[in-house]
């Protein structure tokens, strides 16, 4: 088994900082996205969604704007998305499906400020993906105040106990996420 890129390591073993909610976020995600339009070409992109913590008034978070962006396919991000974010210095990462594990393959870029920063997570997904679920978790934080304060305890918790371990963060936050997502849809 190969060594994954220096850029996946780094990513994954990078510092967690959760932040109080602020405002500025959702005009870094309006710019952000604009950007995303101005550089990609035309019919390449459809709708572009602000999602996770960023995305929901009140909720602290990491200091990074979540955004799902349309794409026609996973395969024109490998063809004609990624050489251009990348010209622009977005670093490129490709999930893969992991056998017996849920979830699916996706693309997404990170966009970091001149500091080297992370200020963007930049998803991509086709139309038809199941993983455009992954609003109804925004919306439901947005329209329950109290499980939004309680997902902002718990990223607190977690950080402290995973500050360089990103893999482990994300997994502490399943079972939260999983129960959101179960009165979400009820």
């Amino acid at each position: 088994m190969s060594e994954p890129p220096e850029h996946v390591v780094r990513a994954l073993h990078e510092r967690i900082e959760i932040e109080p909610y602020d405002a500025r976020w959702p005009a870094a995600f309006a710019a952000e996205a604009e950007r995303l339009r101005a550089l990609l070409p035309p019919g390449l992109i459809g709708r572009i969604e602000h999602f996770g913590s960023t995305a929901v008034p009140g909720l602290a978070a990491k200091p990074i704007v979540d955004m799902l962006m349309e794409v026609r396919s996973l395969e024109d991000v490998a063809l004609h998305i990624a050489p251009v974010l990348q010209r622009e210095g977005y670093e490129y990462f490709w999930r893969p499906r992991e056998p017996g594990m849920p979830g699916i393959a996706y693309a997404w870029f990170i966009r970091r400020d001149a500091r080297g920063r992370r200020t963007h997570h930049i998803h991509c997904l086709a139309a038809d993906s199941p993983e455009w679920e992954r609003l109804l978790l925004r919306d439901y934080l947005r329209a329950h105040p109290d499980a939004a304060q309680a997902y902002g305890e718990l990223k607190r918790r977690i950080a402290r106990e995973h500050p360089d371990d990103r893999i482990a963060y994300a997994r502490a936050k399943t079972d939260f996420i999983e129960r959101a997502m179960r009165a979400a849809r009820a």
